[in-house]
C-alpha cells in the first residue's frame, strides 16, 4: 500500500525561532524552508500528488502558487522543485474539486497533459467530474441525469486522454478517473476504463462515503477487476480498513487528512499509534486574528493576554513529568483561557489528559526529538505544520504495518 501526500505548498522553517516566535531577516521561503520529507528521518509518503487547480488555479480562483513558484516547478519540473529523494513517485491530477459547480470541466485534456509532461511527472490522472451523490441500490440509469452526464463525461475524458498520450508519445502513466454513485455505477466505470487500456485506476468522489460504502464499492468492482488493475482512492484515508481495501485491488490512496487534522480539528490534533490528543492551544497575542480583533475590541486586555501567554509559554517549557509541573502547566492554560476565551467551552480536561501522557516524549520522529512540547503547543503555522508532519510519520507507520502483514506468509 503507497500513501500519496497532496501538496498545498506545505514547508516550515528549520531556522524558526520559537523563543521569541520570528524568522531570520535573511529567510527566503522557497529556498530556505524544507519539506515534509526533509525535515523527518525519512520520507513519510510514497509518493506526491500535485493538482493542476493547486498550482494553475481554476474557474474559483487561483490557486496555492505565487507566479514565481509556478513558473520555477514548471522549468525546474516536480522533481526538482521539490528536492525529492530518489524512490519518490509522482503524481498529477486536476483538482477537480475546485470547478465541481462548474456544468463540465474548465480544462482540456491536451492542457492537463501539457501540465503533467512540462513538470515530467511519473503518472497523471485523466480529466473528471465529481458526482456528489450516493445511493447504494441505484443502478445505471434510475439517477439524476447530472450525475449520468457527469459520468459519461468523465469515461470520455478518460477515452480522449489515454488516446492523447499514445499519439504524443508520452511518458506519462496514465490513470483512469472512475466516478459513479452506487457500486455498480463505480463497477461499471472501472469495466470500461479497463476496455479502453488503463491498467492503474483512480476511485473519485468517495471522501464523503461512509467505510461501509466503500467496500460495497469495491467488492462490486472486484467482480469486474482485472488481475493486474490498481486502484487509487483519491482524499481517502480509512486506514481500520485498508487491510480490507488492499485485498479488493487498492494498492494507493492519497489524503491531507492527518496533516490538517493538525490544525483544523477540535481535538484529534496530536497523532500516536494507539489514538489521538489535543493540542495545547496557546495563541499568539500579536499573530492570532482572532485575538487582536478582541483586543481592539476592548473586550479583552492586551496587557493581560501578553502576561498569561509567556506564564503558559514558561510553565510548559518546564514540563519535567512530575504532577507539579503537570498541574502549573494547566493552571496557566486555564488562566489563559480565561483571559481570551471567554464563555467557550474549556478544553482543560482534554490538556490534563495530552500533559500526563507526553506523547512528545514517546515519539521518536526527528521533530519531536528535537522540538518537543513545542510541537504539542497549537500556536501558528511553525508549530502546527511540524505537528501536521508528525502525524504523517505515524500514517506511515501504520500502512509500512499493513503492507508487512500483506506479505507475510499468512497474507499470502
Amino acid at each position: 500500500m503507497k500513501f500519496f501526500f497532496p501538496d498545498s505548498q506545505d514547508l516550515v522553517s528549520p531556522t524558526y525561532d520559537f523563543e521569541h516566535d520570528e524568522y531570520l531577516p535573511t529567510r527566503v521561503r522557497q529556498r530556505d524552508d524544507r519539506y515534509a520529507h526533509e525535515v523527518l528521518d525519512s520520507p513519510p509518503y510514497h509518493g506526491i500528488l500535485v493538482s493542476k487547480a493547486i498550482v494553475d488555479g481554476s474557474v474559483s480562483g487561483s490557486g496555492k502558487y505565487t507566479s514565481s513558484q509556478r513558473a520555477r516547478l514548471y522549468r525546474m519540473g516536480v522533481r526538482r522543485f521539490f528536492r525529492l529523494p530518489a524512490g519518490i513517485e509522482t503524481l498529477g491530477d486536476n483538482g477537480a474539486f475546485n470547478y465541481v459547480a462548474e456544468e463540465v470541466p474548465p480544462v482540456t485534456v491536451d492542457e492537463t497533459l501539457d501540465f503533467y509532461e512540462e513538470c515530467g511527472f511519473d503518472a497523471g490522472v485523466s480529466v473528471d467530474h465529481i458526482i456528489f451523490g450516493y445511493e447504494s441500490a441505484a443502478g445505471l440509469d434510475d439517477v439524476d441525469p447530472a450525475w449520468s452526464n457527469r459520468r459519461e463525461l468523465t469515461l470520455q475524458l478518460a477515452s480522449d486522454f489515454l488516446r492523447r498520450v499514445e499519439e504524443r508519445g508520452s511518458q506519462i502513466q496514465p490513470v483512469g478517473a472512475a466516478q459513479g454513485w452506487s457500486p455498480v455505477s463505480y463497477a461499471d466505470s472501472v469495466a470500461r476504463l479497463q476496455e479502453m487500456g488503463y491498467t492503474r485506476i483512480a476511485l473519485g468522489g468517495m471522501v464523503p462515503l461512509r467505510t461501509k460504502d466503500v467496500l460495497e464499492c469495491l467488492q462490486e468492482i472486484d467482480r469486474v477487476r482485472n488481475p493486474s488493475t490498481e486502484l487509487h482512492l483519491l482524499g481517502l484515508t480509512r486506514v481500520d480498513a485498508m487491510d480490507e481495501f488492499a485485498k479488493l485491488g487498492v494498492t494507493s490512496f492519497d489524503s491531507t487528512s492527518p496533516f490538517r487534522q493538525a490544525f483544523m480539528d477540535d481535538r484529534n490534533n496530536f497523532h500516536t499509534p494507539n489514538g489521538a490528543h489535543v493540542a495545547l492551544r496557546v495563541p499568539q497575542v500579536d499573530g492570532n486574528p482572532t485575538l487582536r480583533r478582541a483586543i481592539l475590541a476592548g473586550t479583552v486586555s492586551q496587557q493581560d493576554a501578553i502576561a498569561a501567554e509567556r506564564s503558559t509559554l514558561k510553565a510548559l517549557r518546564a514540563l519535567d513529568g512530575s504532577r507539579i509541573a503537570i498541574d502549573r502547566a494547566l493552571d496557566a492554560l486555564g488562566h489563559y483561557e480565561t483571559v481570551v476565551g471567554g464563555s467557550k467551552k474549556s478544553y482543560l480536561p482534554a490538556y490534563e489528559q495530552t500533559l500526563v501522557a507526553a506523547p512528545w516524549e514517546d515519539c521518536r520522529c526527528r521533530l519531536c526529538r528535537t522540538h518537543g512540547v513545542e510541537i504539542a503547543i497549537f500556536r501558528g503555522t511553525e508549530r502546527n505544520k511540524r505537528r501536521g508532519f508528525h502525524n504523517l510519520t505515524v500514517l506511515a507507520a501504520k500502512v509500512a504495518a499493513l503492507t508487512d502483514r500483506s506479505s507475510s506468509p499468512s497474507h499470502a
